[in-house]
């Protein structure tokens, strides 16, 4: 099996991209703390949470009709709130996974019934659960920072300020995610936990769209340029993600400023220690490259391609560059070119995604 294997940097300059919500004991009411990882030793690391950086990718996605993308239908109940948890309409139930239960109980099915926003609703029989083949890691400060307190008032009024005060840090995170190509657009019906991703109504479906039956697998698949749209247009919305909290105030590129990615035969991450850290800041661990390119060499499927923002870390850049020029595996570019050189590999290799 084949996997898109990467890492990427985000450039936080003083920002607050995943918030914790109110503080206990706070010197103010209306006080925000940042998510962060603080160790027993003391240190604080902040964090993006991995469940956020999904969101800001499923939004960038849906933000660019030109790539094809279909975004799935969300429905909300009292206590909960699920997708349509259709995978042959929806590239995002199917890159980024589901879960979906039907209700027994009588006054919930009544209440859809009557519901007139239900109309384009999958009818769901059976409990489904879909592992999402895009999985990403929680982005996660180089280093630890102090985090600052910002105090400020709202005082453009009579009376008394009304105080406020949030939390933000100056970072890079750091992030792995990976994509499994074969299981892109292929849907199993086994009757086992994780492995049910469609339902009887999901099977005539796929039957009714001539879906490829692989009856040894008990699954469906989307035909092979169905399945590398979907593949692509993920990584499009990569190179041009946009997100993150508190933008109106500490306004932060999210793209990437240095993505690492490759194409691997199998899921484990390749690429993990490459980036090292000193004195606070993001380092390229030369060694630690060249030993993934040596030990890995018979699992790296394509070249690795490296995409890097000229005007950060360009000492750690040009360390690179002297790299790159005795080993044509690896090239570098800016990130955005990075992601389309590997979408244009993506195109002239449909066995991936066998």
């Amino acid at each position: 099996m084949a996997f898109v294997t990467g890492i990427l940097l985000i450039d936080a300059p003083a920002s607050a991209l995943n918030n914790a919500g109110a503080v206990a004991g706070a010197r103010t009411d209306n006080t925000v703390a940042v998510k962060a990882i603080r160790t027993r030793t003391g240190e604080t690391y902040p964090y993006v949470s991995a469940q956020a950086f999904r969101y800001w990718l499923r939004t960038s996605l849906d933000q660019m009709p030109e790539t094809g993308w279909q975004t799935s239908l969300i429905f909300r109940e009292t206590k909960v709130a699920y997708t349509d948890a259709n995978p042959i309409r929806y590239w995002d139930d199917d890159l980024f996974g589901y879960m979906r239960a039907p209700s027994s109980k009588k006054a919930a099915q009544e209440a859809r019934a009557a519901d007139m926003s239900r109309a384009n609703e999958t009818p769901t029989t059976d409990t489904l659960t879909r592992a999402a083949p895009f999985r990403v890691g929680t982005l996660v400060s180089v280093a630890p920072v102090a985090i600052t307190d910002d105090f400020g008032t709202m005082s453009r009024h009579d009376g008394d300020p009304v105080p406020h005060e949030h939390q933000f840090y100056r970072t890079t995170l750091k992030g792995l995610f990976s994509l499994d190509l074969s299981a892109c657009g292929t849907f199993s019906y086994r009757k086992k936990t994780g492995f049910r991703h469609l339902d009887d109504v999901r099977i005539e479906e796929a039957r009714q769209k001539q879906l490829e039956h692989i009856e040894k697998d008990q699954s469906y698949r989307l035909p092979q340029k169905e399945r590398l749209s979907r593949v692509q247009a993920l990584f499009e919305g990569m190179a041009r993600l946009e997100g993150g909290a508190k933008q109106t105030i500490h306004y932060t590129a999210v793209a990437p400023a240095l993505v690492l990615l490759a194409v691997t035969r199998g899921g484990n991450h390749i690429f993990n220690y490459v980036i090292g850290e000193k004195h606070g800041l993001p380092i390229l661990k030369l060694e630690a490259l060249q030993e993934a390119l040596d030990v890995f060499a018979d699992e790296l499927l394509s070249p690795v391609y490296i995409g890097w923002t000229q005007g950060y870390l360009d000492e750690e850049r040009t360390k690179l560059e002297a790299f790159v020029q005795e080993h044509p595996t690896v090239q570098i570019s800016h990130p955005r070119h990075a992601f389309s050189a590997l979408i244009e590999s993506l195109g002239d290799h449909s066995d991936w995604l066998e």
